[in-house]
């Protein structure tokens, strides 16, 4: 198998393992287990991972104030406000719905580029923000109405989770092009960790656990092994050969097959509405991040 057909088919089950993430996420929350229990389990799981694959692999420290303070803001930012946003909002909203907001990151991004590291904003990329903040509103507004399968709040804590992570990206760029990635990783997930605890402590005790149906265990192990500790190797492998635009192009495609597998599954449905404010996000994020070559980096 050549290496470019090895990284799509990385990039490809990364999009496919977080796109089934919405789903599998609304069958455990909140009937077995509450959101912030369900984020406790991932992010303390993913610390002693990333822990002890750091002090095993790189025996690497974060030096200096400057530094420390940094990681624990990308602690704070990158896991434990981005999660407990994400799963408090996919407990109340839709999963296409959560699935479409999430896309809404690199404007996030470019944003707080402009904000934090004085980058240069074009016309390009300011239409392109207002136009997929405008898809965003009427997605939520069209939430607001009783006859849909999404809810306003979670709908905002979805896009609260998209800006948290866009201003992570942001504040994470210094350190890793200083520190090895499982430095930063195994860093801000013991941050994430510390922080989470307390909101999902009570709801981890909650559950009987004896009660629960196989679905739940693999679903949970899914959710722990597959959407933590697998697409982060992966990505982190397809990374060293993939362009930043070829990434985008895959992280784009994970609402689509969001959209597929909640309808497939029976968990959503998609309506004409959705297609609509969908395609008024896409156009505007396309704007924001367009004019970057999409292939393979070679080797």
């Amino acid at each position: 198998m050549s290496k470019q057909i090895q990284v799509h088919a990385s990039l490809f089950l990364v999009a496919l393992i977080y796109a089934a993430n919405f789903s599998v996420a609304k069958e455990v929350m909140p009937e077995y287990i509450g959101p912030f229990g369900l984020i406790m389990i991932r992010v303390v799981s993913a610390a002693l991972f990333f822990g002890i694959l750091s002090k095993l692999l790189v025996k690497e420290k974060i030096v200096g104030w400057s530094d420390n303070m940094r990681s624990v803001l990308c602690g704070l930012t990158g896991i434990a406000i981005n999660q407990l946003c994400f799963f408090g909002g996919l407990n109340l909203t839709a999963p296409i719905n959560a699935a479409l907001l999430m896309i809404v990151g690199p404007v996030a991004v470019v944003v707080f580029s402009a904000i934090l590291l004085k980058e240069r904003v074009g016309w390009r990329k300011v239409t392109g923000i207002g136009v997929a903040c405008l898809g965003a509103f009427l997605l939520i507004n069209n939430s607001a109405s009783s006859s849909t399968t999404g809810h306003w709040l979670g709908d905002l804590l979805i896009i609260l989770n998209a800006i948290s992570y866009g201003i992570y990206l942001v504040l994470v760029k210094p350190l890793m092009l200083k520190y090895k990635a499982i430095t930063i990783v195994s860093r801000i997930f013991a941050v994430g960790a510390v922080v989470v605890i307390p909101f999902g402590y009570q709801q981890l005790q909650t559950p009987d656990y004896t009660s629960f149906p196989t679905f739940v265990w693999l679903a949970l192990l899914f959710m722990v092994l597959a959407v933590t500790f697998l697409t982060y190797l992966l990505n982190a492998w397809a990374l060293k050969f993939a362009s930043p635009s070829l990434v985008g192009i895959y992280m784009y495609l994970q609402p689509l097959l969001a959209i597929f597998i909640a309808v497939g599954f029976g968990k959503d449905v998609f309506t004409l509405e959705k297609g609509l404010y969908a395609l008024l996000i896409f156009a505007g994020v396309y704007l924001v991040s367009r004019a970057r070559q999409n292939s393979i980096v070679k080797v």
